[in-house]
């Protein structure tokens, strides 16, 4: 009697039963992310005062140091934010946020899409800021917010904040 035909036969269809016991068992696939949606920015009415940018120097009580704030508001409809904070004899620190502005009749609404260069949920209120138009001139931008009043003056197209 022949027992090897036999346990050949028999290791081949093992093995074969495992392949097909490990192809019948492969996990599927986990479904792509879903993607979120960003909202596009829309153009400023021709003429609108807002666009430029504007340049806010100010102190907060509790904080060591000058606060500077910088709102780019393009004629596009987009919008960067830049504050930093300039204290003595350290580096400076800041937020940089960019996203979408648009006049809502008295109000100005700044949108944050991304904040320091990651994206944010743009459905979070946190990420919606208001402030009432005080005045809006030539030279100076007086806007109120939640933290008071921001007083700010035209700086030329494409004045950054020094380090």
């Amino acid at each position: 009697m022949r027992m090897i035909p036999i346990r050949f036969t028999a290791g081949v269809m093992l093995c074969l039963g495992a392949v097909w016991l490990v192809g019948c068992t492969t996990p599927s696939r986990a479904p792509a992310p879903e993607v979120a949606t960003v909202p596009s920015c829309q153009a400023a009415p021709s003429g609108e005062t807002l666009v430029g940018n504007w340049l806010s120097v100010s102190t907060q009580k509790g904080v060591v140091g000058t606060l500077r704030t910088l709102y780019t508001l393009n004629a596009d409809g987009t919008m960067v934010y830049v504050e930093q904070v300039k204290r003595p004899g350290k580096p400076s620190q800041g937020l940089h946020e960019s996203g979408c502005w648009r006049r809502d009749g008295a109000q100005l609404v700044l949108q944050t899409l991304f904040s320091n260069s990651s994206p944010v949920d743009s459905s979070d209120p946190i990420y919606v800021n208001r402030y009432e138009v005080q005045q809006a001139g030539a030279k100076e931008l007086i806007i109120r917010g939640d933290v008071g009043t921001v007083r700010a003056r035209r700086m030329s197209p494409g004045y950054r904040l020094p380090f």
